[in-house]
């Protein structure tokens, strides 16, 4: 998908970090961007800058992407004003440190609720109406480098995120095998500047007294500029994998070579 001038696309979790970076690269490319975020107030803020700064058409929407209902509400409000989807981004995120068998069945919920429920509600809302439209389109989801390698400590994130890769792996298998002009790519970000941590700690179950989400790596945080960046190339490569550091490529091919060799775990170092 080569031309994105004048096309729409669509970004969940679009009021701070990668996501409100995407939506400034959308803008800088001539789109027309649809801002969907669970903070209202930060998303009409960020939404009407975004229109004043770039001069684009901007639409906010305001979003819990854990529900079906609302994300279906978004797709409806998308297509009512716009009459298409090209870049579907499905980015919402959380995450929320602690040990396995110790986290709460509503921190399980509520994590991967947000990290793979808004993927899979996203999906479900977007990508029926985007393939019987038959446009060249491409959709992007947010995993993480918690997606391809373990991280001790973030069980229910890093479950999510295992889960996200494979999900886009097999979407982008679907929309091939039923010819549907539609890219996929996975996101996977190390360590980048975002809002993820401070978000996390003010929607975490039970609020201020809820588990704390400290800083977990030392690595060098890419900027969420940066990413965006690598999102708009990748989508105009139509390719599937983005990785945002090459620090962690030989953990990733450490792991790969140990399913068929030595059969052990392995793991990730949460600091650098």
């Amino acid at each position: 998908m080569d031309r994105l001038e004048g096309r729409v696309a669509v970004v969940t979790g679009a009021a701070s970090g990668i996501g409100l970076a995407l939506c400034e690269r959308f803008a800088e490319e001539g789109m027309r961007v649809v801002m969907a975020d669970v903070d209202p107030a930060a998303l009409e803020r960020e939404a009407a800058r975004l229109a004043v700064d770039r001069d684009v058409e901007v639409l906010a929407v305001p979003t819990d992407v854990t529900s079906w209902d609302e994300s279906d509400r978004l797709a409806a409000r998308v297509v009512e004003r716009f009459g298409a989807v090209h870049v579907l981004c499905l980015n919402a995120g959380v995450q929320l440190p602690g040990l396995t068998w110790e986290l709460t069945r509503g921190e399980w919920e509520w994590v991967l609720g947000v990290n793979l429920g808004g993927v899979v509600h996203g999906i479900r809302a977007f990508v029926p109406g985007m393939v019987e439209r038959g446009e060249p389109a491409h959709v992007v989801t947010t995993a993480s480098l918690g997606g391809l390698v373990p991280f001790a400590g973030i069980a229910a994130y890093t479950a999510a995120k295992y889960a996200v890769v494979g999900l886009s792996e097999v979407l982008a298998e679907d929309l091939r095998s039923n010819d549907a002009p539609i890219g996929v790519s996975v996101l996977c970000p190390g360590p980048t500047l975002s809002s993820l941590r401070e978000n996390s700690r003010l929607l975490r179950p039970g609020g201020a007294e809820g588990r704390e989400v400290p800083l977990v790596t030392d690595v060098p945080r890419l900027s969420a500029a940066t990413v965006a960046g690598l999102v708009v190339d990748a989508i105009r490569e139509n390719r599937f994998w983005i990785l945002t550091h090459p620090e962690y490529a030989e953990t990733i091919r450490q792991r790969c070579e140990a399913m068929l060799t030595s059969g052990h775990v392995v793991a990730a170092e949460l600091a650098g």
